[in-house]
């Protein structure tokens, strides 16, 4: 097992990047080898450890595993680091207490990698969770020996190693591991000892199920990777199968965006077919569509004070949304310049339903503006609109209303500079 481990580490590279490497120890069978494996090689490997635990509090012996963790590592001079999880208990709020905990040590210490004792069993229980759940073929995947974590990685050795290989060293032993409530005990200890008798090689099989999703998925990324992603006439272009893969590994750059399948074949039927568009997808994610490129993005919801109208009534320079105003006093190389109507106040503010603009002794609506100069979704939505006694004198960067042009040779008048922020 020991010289096992030093070749599968070595040959698979997982820790050449890394001079310093948190592992995520629970005090459990698995995550106590993966200490006393990586201590014994550190020097080898060319790696300086630290050890983080969780005590979860919901166990009697979880005081004596966080005080046999912390003497394990105190008498070899391992950096050691606990946090307690607070609050009602569930599977998924302890994961996520415990990933932002590994998270912030990481970030404070200065470790490039988490390291976490995952194997072979436990591959073998997640695709067969997944496929229960309904997964996507993308998901069977299973988990990857090293995979990106916040700016660094996440790296499991044991990924190829059976649990029943695991040398026989000082754990402690979690009697919550048997308890039917969660999800993940069942498919250990009921689900999989049942299909084993129909199939006994049905670990073997399981995985080879995840070996080969991910080559399918890998071969179906090199055969597109020629695709820009992001062009839509290039996605539109595609066979409707090809269109389905693209999406899926467009979405893999959103790891916290989880989509149903309902949602994906929305997302899908709108970038087949709608030409101009904004549509909420979950939380602050949206995606945005013109007419040449589609893309998925973060909206913080707008404050208050971002929505409130914004009122110049005296020289000076003044922020708004995403630029900056100067009222009679020049800026350098503005991006666009209005004339308005001198010592009355300027109003800045969002665009409004109904809103109309003078263009070639037109009266034109802002929206119909928008569609026939095809201005991207996103940049709609954050127009800011420049009015005076109640008409509007132009758009910012965008145009000026013959309102503006028509003053612009007066001698007296207001002249305002606009500029983007950098």
């Amino acid at each position: 097992m020991e010289e096992k481990f030093l070749k599968v580490a070595q040959k698979g590279h997982f820790f050449d990047k890394h001079e310093a490497v948190l592992i995520a120890v629970s005090g459990g069978k698995d995550s106590m080898n993966l200490l006393y494996l990586l201590y014994k090689y550190q020097a080898i490997l060319g790696i300086k450890i630290g050890v983080a635990h969780v005590n979860h509090q919901q166990r009697r012996a979880a005081v004596e595993e966080e005080t046999y963790i912390r003497e394990w590592t105190q008498r070899r001079g391992i950096p050691f680091y606990l946090s307690y999880f607070e609050g009602r208990f569930s599977e998924a709020a302890a994961r996520t207490m415990r990933y932002d905990f590994f998270a912030e040590v990481m970030k404070k210490h200065h470790y490039t990698a988490l390291v976490t004792a995952h194997h072979a069993d436990d591959q073998a229980e997640t695709i067969l969770m997944r496929l229960i759940r309904g997964s996507r073929l993308a998901h069977l995947v299973g988990m990857k020996p090293v995979q990106p974590f916040i700016e660094g990685e996440v790296i499991r050795p044991l990924l190829s190693f059976d649990k029943s290989e695991l040398m026989d060293v000082v754990h402690f032993e979690d009697e919550s591991n048997h308890s039917s409530i969660y999800f993940r005990n069942r498919i250990r200890n009921e689900y999989i000892p049942l299909l084993t008798k129909e199939n006994p090689k049905l670990k073997s099989t399981l995985l080879h199920i995840g070996k080969e999703s991910a080559a399918l998925h890998q071969a179906l990324r090199d055969l597109t990777r020629h695709i820009d992603l992001g062009n839509l006439s290039e996605f539109q272009s595609q066979t409707a199968p090809v269109r389905y893969v693209l999406l899926q590994q467009y979405l893999e750059q959103f790891p916290e965006l989880h989509l149903t399948r309902d949602q994906f074949q929305q997302v899908l039927g709108i970038l087949e077919t709608k030409a101009n568009y904004q549509h909420h997808l979950k939380g602050d994610y949206y995606l945005i569509k013109d007419y040449q490129t589609f893309t998925i993005t973060k909206i913080q919801p707008k404050t208050d004070r971002q929505e409130e109208k914004y009122v110049i009534e005296s020289e000076g320079v003044f922020q708004y949304g995403q630029f900056i105003f100067s009222l009679n006093k020049p800026l350098e190389q503005p991006d666009q310049i209005l004339y308005l109507q001198a010592n009355q106040p300027i109003i800045l503010r969002r665009r409004q339903v109904g809103d109309s603009i003078l263009l070639h002794s037109i009266n034109k609506k802002v929206r119909r503006y928008f569609i026939d100069q095809k201005i991207p979704q996103q940049l709609r939505c954050e127009a800011v609109v420049i009015e005076q006694d109640g008409k509007i004198y132009g758009i910012a960067n965008m145009v000026a209303s013959d309102l503006s042009k028509s003053i612009k040779n007066d001698i007296i008048k207001a002249t305002l500079y606009i500029k983007m922020k950098e």
